[in-house]
């Protein structure tokens, strides 16, 4: 069904509307609209509030909708309030980090981001693959973040898929209107053969995913890919444009997008698959007839503690690659004329101290649910949130003209689980980019200011339905209802930005890196879309990614062994360059109310 026009399309859509897949439906209007020029700018609201059965549970559901039939003629609004846990009790240890998980932010952030990069539907996105593999490396340093914030250990490999999966999973929400509940994995469930027919396939065995893994290692170790030809593919990261670089082929084989991987059908489809057989691991057969679980779906599949094992099983593969790639070099590292002499944060009128806490948000839930309602029906989310906080960093352009700088701010635990400082190889994959920004510096010193909303990974402009009804722009109120805007609806979560720390204060460590911007800028095609918000994870649509080094840079590849004529240990040895400081502040977690 092909439209010729926007006016078309919507008479197609509403024609189809109450005859597909609800899901489908959302998922491919969304699509159409981030891609047609003359649709992009239209605003959606949050996928919270289109799909509320997927981040609320069943329980809530039923009491919103008894509330909204005994409400009262004179309530303008129901309100039903729920926390940020309740998928299970902590009786498992794993439910400490159930408020991140089940975050309506997160999932929401990993279902816009595989709307924007989908698999196997011909998207061709610049450096798509390496993209995956640093936004979901990013999103596994944030979750040991937190995890080591409330006393547990970082998360460990999905490897041995032959012994039975200790934590199962058990998600209180159902799949859509007709009620269909998700399916659970039971504790100490094993991974079995696939033998269903819900992604189109018949069969597809564990030892597959393992051959597929294994061949993926040798390619590696080898240093090249071969494609459907039998031709070869070399697997390095120090390339020049327009040759991509060996991550980016690794991320397109191991996700894998049929359309872009250059031998899938050799390399298979490890990470996809995964998914599905983890999905169906409670009924592998469909001999009980029970829908898949949360992993088959990318809205919901955050909210499974075996998502992480399975994506640091995923990530070990891309780090088996990264550590034999060259250190990067002096001169790599440094730029001359630029000294960063300080770094701080400021929050609250306090110096390197930064507060966490909980903050409520209200969705409404009744335009998304199957019950009838004459009035509003909110649900009022509770969820991790931080109070704001503003980059404070002092440099000096040594120079005698004004220099383009490109300014990257990282952040890591200080300690590990032991409680011991970290080396650079162990705190490596923990470092969480917190902002990427370009700064003219003036000669001399320059005191550089930027504040924690700003920042390039975090999508902050969420809509609702009543937003999009009462503030059409939110630039300017008084705007007619027709104004356009961008729809850039990929980014982490604001509220997420930091890690929860702890009550009696928990040690980060932040690094600021100042590299040179004619180094770093990408020449952009003509009239790229000015959706650029989260462009750290996200890109820019029909643009190319908005930084020409490694993704993760510095810290994507194993440190030199010297540097300035000493060896190098430690993250904070990198400083010894002037374009490099770093700064010891502490996270507190009050556990009291953050107002937004």
């Amino acid at each position: 069904m092909k439209a010729s026009s926007v006016q078309e399309l919507r008479q197609r859509v509403e024609e189809v509307r109450g005859l597909v897949n609800e899901k489908l439906f959302i998922f491919a209007l969304s699509f159409v609209i981030i891609r047609k020029p003359e649709m992009r700018h239209l605003r959606l609201p949050s996928i919270v509030e289109i799909f509320p059965c997927m981040f609320v549970p069943v329980t809530t559901v039923s009491e919103m909708e008894q509330e909204a039939r005994k409400s009262t003629p004179d309530q303008e609004i129901v309100v039903t309030e729920y926390g940020p846990e309740f998928s299970s009790t902590h009786l498992k240890p794993e439910h400490r980090v159930a408020y991140w998980r089940e975050d309506y932010g997160i999932n929401s952030h990993h279902w816009h981001w595989h709307l924007v990069y989908p698999v196997d539907l011909g998207v061709m996105r610049d450096r798509k693959g390496e993209l995956f593999f640093y936004m979901h490396q990013q999103m596994l340093a944030r979750y040991d973040m937190d995890r080591l914030s409330v006393g547990l250990n970082r998360v460990q490999k999905l490897s041995n898929w032959r012994i039975p999966i200790p934590d199962g999973y058990f998600p209180k929400l159902t799949i859509n209107n007709a009620g269909q509940t998700w399916g659970s994995r039971q504790d100490n469930s094993l991974l079995q053969d696939y033998r269903r027919e819900d992604f189109g396939l018949l069969s597809l065995d564990v030892s597959e995913l393992e051959q597929w893994h294994s061949r993926i290692m040798d390619a590696i170790h080898q240093g090249y890919l071969v494609d459907h030809d039998g031709n070869q593919t070399r697997l390095t990261d120090n390339v020049k444009p327009p040759e991509k670089r060996g991550i980016d082929l690794l991320g397109d084989t191991v996700e894998a997008d049929s359309s872009i991987s250059l031998n899938s059908l050799f390399y298979g489809d490890l990470h996809n698959m995964g998914h599905v057989v983890l999905s169906a691991i409670h009924d592998p057969d469909y001999a009980h007839r029970e829908n898949l679980g949360v992993m088959s779906d990318t809205a919901t599949a955050m909210r499974d503690p075996v998502f992480y094992r399975w994506h640091k099983y995923i990530d070990d593969i891309f780090q088996e690659y990264k550590v034999i790639q060259p250190p990067y070099t002096t001169e790599e590292l440094s730029l001359s004329s630029v000294e960063v002499v300080s770094v701080a944060v400021e929050s609250q009128g306090q110096k390197n101290q930064l507060i966490t806490g909980w903050s409520t948000r209200d969705f409404e839930a009744s335009r998304g649910l199957d019950f009838n309602a004459d009035k509003p029906v909110m649900v009022r989310l509770t969820h991790l949130n931080h109070h704001p906080f503003v980059y404070s960093i002092k440099a000096v352009n040594s120079g005698s003209l004004p220099k383009e700088v490109t300014v990257r701010i990282f952040m890591a635990p200080k300690l590990n689980e032991r409680g011991v400082e970290m080396n650079f190889m162990e705190q490596r994959l923990l470092w969480a980019e917190m902002d990427r920004f370009t700064h003219d510096l003036k000669p001399g010193l320059n005191h550089i200011l930027r504040s924690s909303t700003s920042s390039s990974i975090t999508n902050s402009n969420e809509f609702t339905f009543r937003d999009l009804e009462e503030r059409p722009n939110p630039d300017n109120p008084g705007a007619p209802e027709n104004t356009l805007f961008n729809f850039c609806g990929c980014g982490w979560p604001q509220h997420m930005l930091l890690p929860r720390g702890k009550q009696e204060g928990m040690p980060f460590e932040l690094f600021v890196m100042v590299t040179d911007w004619n180094q770093d800028k990408v020449a952009q095609p003509d009239g790229a879309c000015s959706c650029s918000a989260a462009a750290s994870f996200c890109g820019i649509l029909d643009a190319l990614y908005p930084d020409a080094r490694p993704m993760g840079f510095p810290f994507d590849r194993r440190p030199m062994p010297v540097l300035l004529n000493r060896p190098v240990g430690r993250a904070s040895d990198l400083t010894r360059l002037s374009n490099i400081a770093m700064q010891d502040i502490t996270i507190t977690f009050t556990n009291a109310q953050i107002t937004q």
